[in-house]
């Protein structure tokens, strides 16, 4: 039997948009389009953690009715914060999407806090809270899986997509049987902008065949959460350039100068 994917989308869709006052109409418009919410921990451009208990009757009141995950806060959260937010989820009955860093866990100096972790995992057990970890090194990943039997896998697409160690097949093969959550999203193989899925010259169909077919394999239900953000001006130009010189052929295509580093310009 095909397992159930519902959908979600990432709060990240409406950064630079958002004000204090919006949120109730985000989770009001995606709940009339269908959708659940993945809330993220702050707005683009402010500090104060929505997972604060004193945001709680607000986070319940405007998700009512709604499919929700959270992902979890990324500014080194301490164990404290940790059960503040796993609290929420749990008010909310919702998952929790977490990365390696905000467990303490470092990938580059290959150094991690494991006792950290173990509070962290035991909080999630304790409140009944599906703790899901994001793509990074897959050895790391399948070592934190190895330590912890409750923790689950969050697929990103993107993040498998630009590994140059490892192919997105490989992180398919490796991670899928764990994988309860979906980050959908779409990148041109250099940098993590978080396009909408499809774009030309992104992941191709092969790779998104293959994830689909293996996550059917198993009876685990997922949540998929779209995870884009707002277009940025370099995307917008490099996605209309494509259409009219790529697709519609026009003449005279500009040529970027030599060394031109795409990332340079980042206004975040």
């Amino acid at each position: 039997m095909k397992k159930k994917i519902q959908y979600v989308i990432s709060t990240m869709v409406f950064w630079w948009r958002e004000n204090h006052l919006s949120f109730e109409q985000e989770c009001e418009y995606l709940r009339n389009i269908g959708y659940g919410v993945e809330i993220w921990p702050t707005m683009r451009g402010h500090l104060e953690c929505r997972f604060a208990k004193r945001n709680w009757p607000r986070l319940k009141e405007a998700t009512h009715d709604m499919l929700v995950s959270l992902h979890s806060r990324d500014d080194g959260p301490t164990l404290a914060d940790w059960d503040e937010q796993l609290q929420c989820a749990k008010m909310l009955n919702a998952p929790m999407v977490t990365d390696l860093a905000s467990l303490c866990v470092s990938e580059e100096l290959a150094m991690a806090d494991w006792g950290f972790v173990k509070d962290v995992v035991h909080l999630a057990e304790t409140y009944g809270v599906i703790l899901c970890v994001e793509n990074g090194d897959l050895d790391t990943l399948l070592k934190l899986g190895d330590k912890f039997d409750s923790v689950r896998y969050c697929f990103d697409t993107g993040h498998a997509y630009l590994n140059d160690k490892r192919t997105f097949k490989d992180y398919v093969d490796r991670l899928v049987e764990r994988t309860t959550y979906l980050h959908l999203t779409d990148n041109y193989g250099q940098i993590d902008d978080h396009e909408p899925p499809g774009v030309r010259g992104g992941i191709d169909k092969e790779n998104w065949d293959y994830l689909l077919t293996h996550l059917l394999r198993y009876d685990q239900p997922i949540i998929a959460a779209l995870q884009m953000i707002p277009t940025m001006p370099g995307t917008m130009i490099r996605q209309g350039g494509k259409f009219l010189f790529d697709v519609m052929g026009w003449p005279n295509r500009p040529v970027p100068k030599p060394g031109h580093d795409e990332t340079s310009y980042r206004p975040m």
